[in-house]
């Protein structure tokens, strides 16, 4: 029996990058790339290591985080467990405390700035998906960066969505689904979260 499924179409005719370079440029691309993969690949070896390591001795633990992440200055601390998609394009500033449970996904840039307070199980998700269906349906995927600046609390459980910039001394309260930027200075709260005052 003839398979009457459409033919998918050719997303990246005339472009000749991997799906590696594709998604490095905040472009539409496929996961299946074997840079991709052995990247990931990569990071789930690395967050068990830190796993392990932070169970013997949290401080000496974070060396092993360093080998994870892009950039994690030497007086930030992180709490195990971590959950990330690569590691590499995640920085985290000086005096910046992470709870436990933080879920990265950092298919493009997560920027935590210096002296920020991370609530446990946080997500900062960068990854977006066509709402079309048959774009998805072919998983098609995109990214776009997230920036957390100096002196930020994020409260335990908040949501942090593709492309958000939470301005420097803010406060989101525990559970915020943050769709959009949080200026300067403001405390959100809620889902969609939504600024309730400055500060």
């Amino acid at each position: 029996m003839a398979d009457d499924a459409p033919a998918t179409p050719d997303y990246f005719a005339g472009d000749p990058r991997t799906h590696h370079e594709r998604m490095l440029a905040g472009d539409l691309y496929v996961s299946d790339d074997p840079a991709i993969v052995e990247a990931q690949a990569r990071a789930v070896q690395l967050a068990a290591r830190f796993r392990d390591a932070y169970d013997r001795d949290p401080m000496a633990s974070q060396a092993v985080l360093r080998e994870l992440f892009g950039e994690l200055d030497e007086t930030a601390f992180v709490r195990a467990p971590v959950h990330v998609d690569y590691g590499t394009y995640i920085s985290v500033g000086a005096r910046t405390f992470v709870n436990m449970g933080l879920t990265a996904l950092d298919v493009a840039p997560i920027r935590i700035g210096a002296d920020c307070q991370i609530g446990p199980h946080v997500q900062l998700l960068t990854p977006t998906h066509p709402v079309e269906p048959q774009p998805r349906r072919d998983k098609l995927e995109a990214a776009r960066p997230i920036t957390i600046e100096d002196n930020v609390w994020l409260g335990g459980g908040v949501i942090v969505c593709p492309g958000v910039t939470i301005g420097e001394n803010s406060v989101v309260g525990a559970g915020a689904v943050v769709t959009r930027d949080v200026p300067p200075n403001s405390l959100a709260v809620g889902n969609p979260a939504r600024v309730v005052r400055t500060i």
